[in-house]
């Protein structure tokens, strides 16, 4: 399998971009059926992360980040790929029911919005990316880090407030 040289440097460097991309895509698809070990290692490494920060005193606002984008993943993974919310309206309009009844009528289980392994993969790579960011002091600014406690856990309330309220109604 020999190639020919790539033309140009730009070629070159897309080349072999290409090829430690299929590499690594090539270990994602492996690791896909273990998910205890896969999610272990996110765990693992969150803990180290927690460790620096603890350790450090420092990145604050690395650390309320990475909470309001899990928070978010999060959100995405337990809500329903489509709103039954929206198709109760549109059934209602029709003056249809929501539920089956009829034999032939369809089933549809739940569907997430965010796959396991999606939520997984942007999970564990915003912690490497804020555990790599908790070691470049431009990343540390200087915030009184209670307030941004108190922040995030009103956002936790209210979102969970909000969508506990919308899983009620539908």
């Amino acid at each position: 399998m020999d190639e020919p040289e790539p033309e140009t440097p730009f070629a070159a460097v897309s080349a072999q971009t290409t090829k430690y991309g299929r590499i690594f895509q090539s270990y994602l698809d492996k690791s896909t059926p273990f998910i205890t070990y896969r999610w272990a290692g996110t765990a693992t490494l969150f803990c180290l992360f927690a460790l620096r920060i603890f350790l450090a005193q420092g990145w604050y606002i690395v650390v309320y980040s990475l909470g309001i984008y899990l928070l978010n993943l999060f959100l995405a993974f337990i809500s329903p790929k489509f709103d039954p919310s929206l198709e109760q309206d549109e059934g209602m309009e029709e003056g249809a029911s929501s539920l089956p009844t009829k034999q032939d009528q369809e089933f549809r289980p739940f569907v997430r919005r965010l796959p396991e392994f999606k939520f997984w993969y942007a999970a564990t790579r915003a912690i490497a990316i804020a555990f790599l960011c908790s070691w470049f002091a431009v990343f540390d600014l200087p915030v009184f880090w209670p307030v941004l406690v108190v922040y995030w856990l009103i956002l936790v309330a209210l979102t969970s407030t909000l969508y506990s309220s919308q899983a009620a109604s539908s």
